[in-house]
């Protein structure tokens, strides 16, 4: 299905570009160390809670998440929305000790963001998915609201 095709490429990608809206509209870009999406295919990374990306979202939730699949050239496009989640339980089971650099004060400085899907694309050649060669248009998923 799209969705395995797009979690392979997921889970065997150790970075994404998270882009989110600036407060002019205009897209900003970062490289980004996602958990693997869970099973209901959200998407969880860390950051700074003094980051621009965490201003970004709180004025405008929207954002994609983009992976480029590291064995050939397909890729996966999240589009959907990001909130900001602050549980010391959640901020525990989500944590990997190559960042304990980066958060000295981890209680106080790292915050997580959740990716609620909205729509998926993927071009997975090695799965078989690719998109339409007289249109280009990409094979997709939509996801219900919840």
């Amino acid at each position: 299905t799209l969705i395995e095709a797009a979690r392979e490429i997921m889970e065997s990608s150790r970075w994404a570009a998270l882009v989110t809206l600036a407060e002019s509209g205009a897209p900003r870009a970062r490289t980004m160390d996602p958990f693997p999406p869970d099973s209901q295919f959200v998407i969880w990374m860390g950051t700074n809670r003094l980051s621009r990306k965490v201003a970004e979202i709180r004025r405008d939730p929207r954002v994609l998440v983009y992976y480029q699949d590291p064995g050939g050239a397909g890729y996966v496009t999240i589009a959907g929305s990001a909130r900001l989640v602050d549980d010391p339980v959640e901020k525990e089971r989500r944590w990997k000790s190559e960042w304990d650099a980066f958060y000295p004060d981890r209680e106080e400085t790292y915050l997580l963001i959740a990716v609620t899907p909205e729509r998926l694309e993927v071009v997975n050649y090695r799965a078989g998915v690719a998109g339409d060669s007289a249109t280009w248009g990409v094979p997709a998923v939509e996801f219900e609201r919840q």
